[in-house]
């Protein structure tokens, strides 16, 4: 353990921490925008500049490690100066688009920029452009936007142990990118999107449905049996985007799933009662010729648009039951048990699973029981 002074307060850390950790166990705001507790330290925004006594220049706190006896002072008129100076430096490469942002409202640009009360910029000059290439169903790349903290590539080197993206070019062309600038084309978890301290990469499912004003609902992911915490975004009875506290037992980390596989939720086709398929008629209008791969069951057919829906009846949850049984045991007699397979869903719970299995080996006496989450 190392003790230190901080603003005049004396503070107690572990070997290791760095003068930010410091601060922040004293709960001293240190502004930082390419600082992230969970990837390793990078220093490259320099806002977290502190003035150490004994050294002749300010240090960044995110990289410089406390040392016993150290006497530091995190704020003067020096300092904020340099502050402001390297905030108008990154703005004067960035896009004055708050108004469309998707960020606006939760972009620490933004919120830096309005504690220091910038409102014009005194560094102009060329200014980055890029094509956007975004063939992929779930980031938005908006790389004008971004401010090169590193967080992105960090992550997905650090915490996915992916690689997918990287710096590329120097000087004024350096950007984060891809492999030989293609298309961005790896996991889809969505680590990335949730450390960008800006508007450079967003969720493309969340374009124009609402920045803030939202309703807040903590819950578990359905998705596996991991039990990922969740925070739902709800805006008229709809779910609008996910993200994760870093306070959770995920620590804020999600899959591609629990990210932005929320669509089904609200999904027009997500069946709602229990339905029977009722086998059509010889020279019906509803014998649908049979196609490889078949035709979904709702699929519109015929010249007048029939809905394959027709197909299926309605029936009470004590019908449906019925229905399931008997032809469970008329196959079961005939054919055997193994011509009887069940498939389990990683949206169950792991009680619920483990009843599924529990039937299929004990009342059917089969083997055959898979999961949609195996690999």
């Amino acid at each position: 353990m190392v003790t230190l002074k901080i603003d005049g307060r004396k503070v107690t850390v572990r070997k290791l921490s760095t003068i930010l950790d410091a601060a922040r166990k004293l709960d001293i705001p240190i502004p930082t925008l390419c600082h992230h507790p969970e990837l390793s330290p990078y220093g490259g925004c320099r806002l977290c500049l502190v003035e150490i006594e004994g050294i002749a220049k300010p240090a960044a706190s995110c990289t410089t490690f406390a040392k016993e006896g150290m006497i530091v002072n995190t704020s003067s008129p020096y300092l904020e100066k340099l502050r402001r100076t390297n905030l108008e430096l990154i703005l004067s490469d960035h896009p004055n688009e708050c108004m469309l942002c998707e960020r606006s409202g939760d972009c620490k640009l933004q919120e830096l920029a309005y504690f220091y009360g910038l409102r014009e910029n005194r560094f102009k000059g060329e200014i980055r452009v890029y094509s956007k290439k975004d063939n992929n169903p779930f980031v938005t790349r908006d790389m004008e936007k971004c401010i090169l903290c590193g967080q992105c590539v960090r992550i997905c080197d650090e915490i996915q142990g992916v690689g997918a993206i990287d710096f590329a070019y120097r000087g004024l062309n350096t950007r984060v990118s891809p492999p030989f600038e293609k298309d961005l084309n790896c996991e889809f978890c969505g680590q990335c999107v949730a450390v960008c301290p800006t508007g450079a990469l967003t969720g493309k499912m969340w374009a124009h449905k609402g920045r803030q004003n939202f309703k807040e609902v903590e819950t578990i992911c359905p998705y596996c049996g991991c039990g990922c915490n969740i925070t739902l975004y709800v805006r008229r009875n709809e779910i609008i985007r996910i993200s994760s506290n870093e306070e959770t037992i995920n620590e804020g980390w999600l899959c591609a799933k629990g990210r932005f596989g929320y669509g089904f939720v609200n999904s027009p086709e997500r069946l709602t009662k229990p339905l029977i398929r009722i086998a059509p008629k010889e020279n019906s209008i509803f014998n649908v010729k049979q196609t490889n791969p078949p035709l979904p069951p709702f699929t519109k057919v015929g010249r007048g648009g029939i809905n394959n829906a027709a197909l299926f009846k309605e029936v009470t949850w004590e019908e449906a039951f019925q229905y399931v049984s008997k032809r469970l045991k008329e196959i079961k007699e005939n054919y055997g048990p193994d011509a009887i397979g069940g498939l389990a869903s990683a949206r169950c719970t792991n009680e619920e699973n483990y009843l599924f299995q529990k039937f299929m080996r004990v009342v059917i006496g089969t083997n055959n029981v898979d999961h949609c989450a195996r690999y």
